[in-house]
């Protein structure tokens, strides 16, 4: 479900410079890296990726709806690890990105954690956003 500007309760903001061989900051200075293309895709591999970045935001966001969820079912969760995989490669488009989304949860039983993952993919807003346009796969 969508939210309307009026619900926002923050905004970040960044600007690339130079696409994918260049340079990337945000607006409160907090974060500027230089971008450059993995070796594996002919680049020189000498600065983070979009990729790479994604998968920081996603797995820090899953980490934290895996938080939420825990907490509704009483689930102790310390201790946790979410690792995001994000690949890309072509398709009939031009390219495309793909997920896995894996999780370390040593003081839940396999078949808890499994369900707990479900779950923190229905509340967590990379999850929602990426629905349905990309194939996220689900790991323990």
């Amino acid at each position: 479900m969508s939210i309307q500007q009026s619900d926002v309760l923050y905004t970040a903001a960044a600007t690339a410079e130079n696409g994918r061989d260049g340079r990337v900051a945000t607006h409160d200075g907090q974060l500027d890296v230089v971008v450059n293309p993995p070796k594996e895709m002919g680049g020189s591999g000498a600065g983070t990726n979009p990729e790479q970045l994604f998968a920081a935001g996603y797995s820090a966001c899953f980490q934290g709806a895996l938080g939420v969820v825990a907490r509704q079912e009483k689930a102790d969760i310390s201790g946790s690890t979410v690792t995001a995989e994000v690949g890309i490669g072509k398709n009939e488009d031009g390219f495309g990105i793909i997920v896995k989304i894996s999780a370390t949860i040593p003081k839940v039983d396999a078949a808890t954690a499994k369900a707990l993952l479900e779950k923190a993919h229905q509340v967590c807003p990379y999850s929602k956003a990426t629905r349905g346009n990309i194939t996220v796969d689900l790991a323990v």
